[in-house]
């Protein structure tokens, strides 16, 4: 009588690998589309063609597809969800990186010297949560008028607290570590201390910090172009064009659906690498308090 092998367990990945698969699919699928369509000749996404507007997905017209059908005005949709894909990256990457900089430098010194310079920062901080991000870029934008510098200089200017406070508090903790003191009692300054060991340890939690940050601005600028205060005409954005897409929603319901889409699979592949990366050392309690402050 012959005796059957046991079956061999079949291997499942683990959640967290579940979440990076997803998160990395959906990113290179977006980030293809926004670097790849762009390069296509003949794909305008400025020429308009009031005859073939409205056309639905899949449409030829004289020889070329469509592949996400025309607006309203007969413009080629795939073609502006990429243009906007890249103002809305290019935005979102430099009021990160202002946001980075101006966050950590001023974590940093509050975190190092402390004392009444500490105060004044985190009083800063602490004012600057008290009133709604949106709500200061809405007003400043409406006085100012609305445009990409005013837009990523704002955007960044409102978002240095989440890092100023990481900062500060990790800082707190290596200022007091073994190789910062031993530095100090060697002779050295506190502007070498910071660039040599302080910095290099926090800076990576940073941009970890910096791929969730991302995500938000991107949000806030759909959510500003959308009430008309984000970029402005002609250019595309996905805010704008969901704007635009909501009076057809109807007949003609991807033109609004399709930019959401877009939105959601570029922020949710940030927001899944974030978590994932984000280590655990920063799974505290300020820092949860930070990401819920909005």
């Amino acid at each position: 009588m012959s005796v059957q092998p046991a079956p061999r367990p079949r291997w499942r990945p683990p959640l967290g690998s579940w979440s990076m698969l997803f998160a990395a699919v959906i990113l290179s699928l977006i980030l293809a589309v926004i670097a790849l369509v762009p390069l296509l000749p003949g794909y305008d996404p400025y020429q308009q063609d009031i005859f073939n507007s409205l056309l639905r997905p899949g449409s030829v017209v004289d020889g070329r597809i469509h592949w996400l059908g025309t607006d309203f005005l007969g413009r080629d949709l795939l073609s502006r969800i990429a243009l906007a894909g890249r103002v809305t990256l290019l935005i979102g990457l430099s009021a990160v990186s202002l946001s980075l900089v101006v966050g950590v430098m001023l974590g940093l010194i509050a975190g190092y010297f402390r004392g009444p310079l500490e105060n004044v920062i985190m009083g800063l901080a602490d004012l600057q949560l008290s009133v709604p991000r949106i709500l200061v870029v809405i007003a400043v934008t409406a006085v100012l008028g609305p445009n990409l510098v005013t837009l990523t200089v704002l955007l960044g200017l409102t978002s240095w607290v989440t890092y100023g406070r990481v900062a500060r508090a990790m800082t707190l903790s290596l200022r007091e570590r073994e190789f910062v003191l031993s530095a100090t009692t060697q002779g050295a300054s506190s502007a070498w201390n910071i660039r040599r060991h302080i910095l290099p340890n926090v800076l990576p939690q940073m941009l970890i910090l910096g791929s969730y940050e991302l995500g938000q601005i991107i949000v806030i600028e759909a959510a500003l172009s959308y009430l008309g205060l984000g970029v402005q005409p002609p250019v595309p954005s996905w805010g704008r064009m969901i704007s635009e897409g909501q009076d057809f929603l109807q007949i003609e319901p991807w033109l609004a659906i399709l930019p959401g889409l877009a939105i959601f699979m570029l922020v949710a592949g940030t927001q899944f690498l974030s978590q994932r990366f984000t280590p655990e050392g920063m799974q505290d309690a300020d820092l949860t308090a930070l990401r819920k402050r909005r």
